[in-house]
């Protein structure tokens, strides 16, 4: 029989421990990469919802169970449960794309609310059973499923997602797909090839994604319009992202040869039901028919009209899937081990930025460094390098470095040099924007961000990195919503941001969601991120929490605390600012430089 909170698994759901079973099966995955707190999240949702309390489930109550929030919580000013909810989903999506492509129950949290759902894939097996095949299928939610309010914008949902009454196929890698027999369209390339499709100089070295046609399953004139349109302004989007090559055919070498490059095809639909315009994606790496990626989108184009609503989803599109540290660049990694072209070097940059060691910064500078030899035009490469010198400057208690005038007078040539190679390059105006602002030249560090954000807004480690220089400078207002909306972007490295949220969260008086900011943000990643907590524990009068930071940053960083005024005077600009900071870091019990020591 079925229990009170499976009630929308289908009836192949027999009982609450084929459920909990998937739970733990997903929890000791390694392929489900979230923190301990989202862990608790999945856990605390399921659990209720096994218990019948889905309806308990609401923000409110989550940010207690889950963040140790208290009663005064406002998730109107407190984004914290919506975001983490968004984190959830991508790597439940994630998941059953991989590890979990052929598990027989399916956990979803659909968009709208934080119950989950339970469904069965036809055909599979209990997880205790041994698998003799998958299916492609899955079970609708059936007829009590539950209803999402419509909202007033766009909203994208995820593959898993089972809102609609008739079944349809789960996009397995290296299982059956749905592919789009829709031929490409013979649209103009970005960054262009040679005669023909051929491949140009400029263009070698870096992955290639082809944007086919999205199909119209709506079949009327409207919705065939609108795939052609939503087709152009992916392409118009994709086109600023200097990592990655744009094309509408498949390009092949002189011979006639299709390339050796990494090449990806972004595949989708369009669909009209009523008002709502409806899309899916998803990215398909060539070489072995993978599906890295796929995602859902729904808008309502009485909000926005057609072309913005077009507009908007071709936007979401095209940021998921070239973004910084997206799934392009981490698709590939396993396989850049000892090569030194420039697409291998610009993984291995972005792999030790998720890693943050001084062993993969090094492995990133020595890529860089060969590839600029043989590359010396390449405007990437010399983009990249120089932000691997200027990390020296950013994370030095992380990386054990010891930043020079010598090493930024580095950065700053290979900014340069980079810009003037290609001057809308985005990542070469982000590296001149970390050069000036290290370089302390405030002005000419916002002049740079400001020309990188106006080159490709849709980049969110541009975007990211543009608001955190702009808030502690102190542009708060502007600086914090391009950090916020590179966090709602899932910008990385994953908790990178958001200690820029906590920062914000902290200069304009909200301490407690400074601290809850803090907290999501990975407190490993950099020793400055611990310094930003403990102010902000000091302020609280935490102190007791203090003290464990303290003694953190005593035995892995003690360096930091005999430089600490010098670090923080480096990166917040305003003296009221300043004060603030270290006001909080007095009451935490930390003396700062050139204070009188405590008796």
């Amino acid at each position: 029989m079925q229990n009170a909170g499976a009630d929308r698994a289908g009836s192949d759901i027999s009982s609450p421990e084929e459920v909990q079973q998937q739970l733990e099966h997903i929890l000791s995955s390694p392929e489900f990469r979230l923190p301990e707190r989202a862990r608790r999240f999945l856990e605390f949702v399921v659990t209720e919802t096994l218990a019948g309390h889905r309806d308990y489930l609401k923000a409110f109550t989550i940010a207690q169970a889950v963040f140790g929030r208290d009663a005064s919580f406002d998730a109107q000013q407190d984004p914290c449960v919506r975001i983490e909810a968004g984190r959830l989903r991508r790597e439940l999506e994630h998941y059953y794309l991989t590890a979990g492509a052929a598990d027989r129950v399916i956990i979803t949290i659909p968009r709208g609310g934080y119950a989950p759902v339970f469904e069965v894939r036809q055909g599979a097996v209990p997880a205790d059973m041994p698998q003799t095949g998958q299916s492609a299928a899955l079970l609708p939610s059936g007829d009590d499923a539950q209803q999402i309010p419509p909202t007033a914008g766009r909203r994208s949902r995820d593959k898993t997602d089972r809102r609609v009454s008739r079944p349809r196929h789960w996009l397995a890698a290296g299982g059956a797909m749905v592919m789009i027999t829709a031929a490409a369209a013979a649209l103009q390339y970005a960054r262009p090839f040679d005669t023909g499709n051929e491949i140009s100089s400029g263009a070698v070295g870096r992955p290639i994604i082809v944007v086919e046609r999205f199909e119209s399953a709506s079949g009327s004139g409207v919705a065939s319009d609108i795939s052609q349109g939503i087709t152009d302004d992916i392409i118009e989007k994709l086109v600023p992202f200097n990592d990655i090559v744009v094309a509408a055919v498949l390009p092949r070498n002189r011979d006639g040869q299709l390339s050796s490059q990494p090449i990806y095809a972004l595949q989708g639909s369009i669909r009209m039901e009523g008002e709502t315009l409806r899309s899916t994606a998803r990215l398909v790496r060539r070489a072995d028919g993978t599906v890295i990626w796929a995602n859902n989108y729904d808008a309502d184009m009485k909000v926005q009209g057609l072309l913005q609503t077009q507009a908007s989803l071709a936007e979401d599109i095209a940021t998921a899937v070239a973004r910084p540290f997206g799934v392009i660049f981490q698709a590939d990694t396993a396989n850049i081990a000892g090569n030194a072209d420039a697409f291998s070097c610009i993984l291995s940059y972005y792999s030790y930025r998720s890693e943050m060691t001084p062993q993969a910064q090094e492995a990133a500078k020595s890529c860089l460094r060969h590839a600029a030899e043989k590359m010396p035009d390449d405007s990437n490469i010399a983009a990249f390098l120089s932000l691997t010198y200027l990390d020296e400057f950013r994370f030095p208690y992380q990386l054990n470095t010891k930043p020079t005038a010598a090493t930024l007078a580095i950065a700053k040539e290979l900014a340069e040099r980079a810009v003037r190679l290609d001057p809308k390059n985005a990542r070469a105006l982000q590296a001149l924007m970390l050069a000036n602002f290290f370089g302390n030249d405030p002005t000419e560090a916002m002049r740079a961000g400001e020309a990188a954000y106006a080159s490709n807004s849709n980049d969110t480690e541009v975007a990211g990195e543009y608001g955190l220089r702009l808030a502690m400078s102190g542009k708060w207002d502007r600086g914090c919503e391009l950090i916020s909306d590179a966090v709602g972007k899932n910008a990385g490295p994953q908790g990178y941001y958001e200690v820029g949220m906590a920062l914000c969260a902290f200069m304009r008086g909200d301490t407690q969601a400074a601290e809850l900011w803090s907290r999501m943000s990975d407190l490993n990643y950099n020793p400055m991120h611990r310094l930003v907590l403990l102010s902000i524990l000091g302020t609280l009068g935490k102190s007791a929490e203090a003290k464990e930071q303290i003694d953190w940053i005593e035995a892995r960083s003690p360096a930091l605390i005999l430089n600490v005024r010098r670090e923080v005077v480096r990166r917040l600009a305003r003296i009221e600012d300043q004060e603030r900071f270290f006001a909080g870091l007095k009451a935490a019990g930390l003396p700062v430089q050139n204070d009188p020591p405590a008796n």
